[in-house]
């Protein structure tokens, strides 16, 4: 996958773009330079804000099906447990992370959106949900905890237990989604909620986000070490 960082919004603004011409899949090298990406925009001075985005139609299709269907279960399980690393990752930044969901969001790229701040996604016949269970795999237990701190408790039954994926409109009742807007309005209406989100006071959004998601961040470590040495 394609990783591109541009600064915009005068400088407040990291845009981290995610193109492999695909389904934007979820492989080691991709999660690598996403952090990567996370990182470089948390230390640029000046940047006090990042959006990750898709491509056209796509926000991300998940993890790497050429690992997860070839049967090699520690890669399986390394892969995923390094996901899981990501979502932590973008959970605890310490600075506003925005989704700019230009598109499909399954499986691991619906995780991602569950640990962003503000997430915009776009209207239209775009699939948004962990269908995990649909396809034949169980969600990972960090997987289950992001769900469980971001998404509707009237939804969870329904869109983990049932892996029902929808467009949208249902995925903002859901809580996947913050707002739906016309596709070509996704990465500018995002960049501009991270632009405000950019005037916030940086040590009082970290120390905050310490005192609120702490706990949900410890839990998601843990179980992440427990799935590594599982195998």
């Amino acid at each position: 996958m394609s990783i591109s960082s541009t600064i915009v919004a005068d400088g407040a603004v990291a845009l981290i773009s995610m193109d492999d011409g695909k389904a934007n899949a979820l492989s080691k090298t991709a999660i690598a330079e996403l952090t990567s990406a996370l990182d470089e925009a948390a230390a640029t001075e000046g940047v006090a804000a990042a959006v990750i985005a898709g491509r056209e139609g796509v926000f991300s299709g998940g993890f790497d099906l050429n690992v997860m269907r070839a049967g090699d279960l520690a890669a399986i399980v390394d892969l995923v447990a390094d996901g899981g690393d990501l979502v932590r990752h973008i959970y605890t930044l310490d600075l506003p992370v925005v989704a700019a969901c230009t598109g499909h969001a399954l499986a691991a790229g619906a995780l991602m959106l569950c640990a962003c701040d503000v997430r915009v996604g776009a209207e239209g016949p775009f699939k948004i949900g962990v269908n995990e269970v649909a396809i034949g795999m169980v969600l990972p237990h960090w997987g289950l905890t992001i769900c469980r701190d971001r998404l509707s408790k009237r939804h969870l039954q329904r869109r983990v237990a049932l892996a029902e994926v929808t467009d949208a409109g249902p995925a903002v009742d859901a809580g996947f989604l913050d707002m739906a807007v016309a596709p070509d309005q996704v990465i500018d209406t995002a960049i501009e909620h991270a632009a405000a989100m950019a005037m916030l006071d940086r040590n009082a959004y970290r120390g905050t986000v310490a005192t609120f998601r702490n706990e949900v961040a410890d839990r998601i470590a843990a179980e992440i070490a427990a799935d590594r040495t599982s195998v």
